[in-house]
């Protein structure tokens, strides 16, 4: 899953960047309201992690700016205003939860977690492909009731494929939503991955789910023609 944090403090954001890429959400981070407000505008983040002190656009700014948009993803406000007011304004707003500071790192992930399975957003809890299953919130791996380890990326990739199962993605659409904006690599970096989940995905059984569509990218299904 992709997260987008906007928080001007970079000590702050620095923690929170790093914990949650070790947690395997691709993470990209904006310093201002207005950087902020161009990247959830353009990119399709599953979550955005949103400061309200906001340089440039404030925090409360973008929030009306996603919902007038209709924006899909979920939105956890982060801030230090604690009082009722500041909470309904927001929640009015158009945010999914709020977490004040100071804040423990353990519930800031259980919150994210909570509200990535919370419907009526297009978040699954459970993706299933064939005999491919997907915990989301677990981010465990079985197929054919076996289990599957993955690395942080590998698993990052599967997840998208899975939660587009049965279409076609290019290789700039993955890497848009998988990689974050501070990857700067080799062109062939997808299809290095894609080999990579291939061994452990598809090696030991007969019906492949992971398809090559020739001139277009990889396709997740388990039908015969992608």
């Amino acid at each position: 899953m992709r997260l987008l944090l906007i928080e001007d403090e970079l000590k702050v954001a620095d923690v929170i960047v790093r914990g949650l890429r070790a947690e395997r959400f691709a993470v990209d981070v904006a310093h201002d309201g207005i950087t902020g407000w161009q990247m959830a505008s353009t990119v399709e983040y599953d979550l955005i992690i949103l400061d309200l002190m906001l340089p440039g656009l404030s925090g409360t700014e973008v929030l009306k700016r996603l919902q007038r948009a209709g924006s899909s993803a979920a939105v956890l406000v982060l801030t230090a205003r604690d009082s009722i007011g500041d909470k309904v304004t927001q929640f009015e707003a158009g945010a999914d939860d709020y977490l004040t500071k100071p804040f423990a790192y353990a519930e800031l992930i259980v919150r994210i977690k909570a509200l990535l399975r919370r419907p009526p957003t297009s978040h699954t809890y459970i993706v299933r492909v064939g005999d491919l299953e997907l915990d989301r919130l677990t981010q465990k791996v079985r197929r054919a009731g076996r289990r599957i380890d993955l690395t942080a990326k590998e698993y990052a990739l599967l997840e998208y494929l899975a939660a587009n199962a049965g279409r076609v993605l290019t290789r700039t659409m993955i890497m848009e939503h998988v990689w974050d904006e501070s990857f700067e690599g080799l062109t062939n970096i997808v299809d290095v991955y894609v080999r990579h989940l291939r061994a452990k995905v598809d090696e030991a059984h007969e019906t492949k789910l992971i398809r090559t569509v020739r001139g277009a990218g990889y396709c997740l299904t388990d039908e015969a023609d992608p």
